[in-house]
């Protein structure tokens, strides 16, 4: 709930008081802070003397978070996409 709220002010502070010309400079700057998290969590990572043992465990987890939400939006685009394409061959 956190991170959403944080994700939400940081889109009201960009929309509303972010000037247009610092965009070049923030998009170097996220790139930057997005390595940085990504090496930050590969650390934590290879810390942890569990991984080897835990490695199955955290692929099935990792694979249902994918799969999971994938067929789900598969799922409903083509449901929406159905509805859509019957009422545009009933008008």
């Amino acid at each position: 709930m956190l991170t959403i709220l944080l994700m939400c002010a940081g889109v009201l502070i960009g929309k509303l008081l972010f000037p247009e010309r610092w965009a070049g400079a923030n998009g170097r700057l996220q790139v930057v802070l997005t390595v940085l998290l990504i090496f930050t969590m590969g650390v934590s990572i290879g810390r942890n003397d569990d991984l080897l043992r835990n490695l199955t465990s955290i692929g099935l987890d990792s694979a249902l978070f994918c799969v999971i939400p994938m067929a789900a939006s598969v799922a409903l685009v083509y449901l929406v996409a159905r509805r859509a394409f019957a009422a545009k061959e009933g008008e």
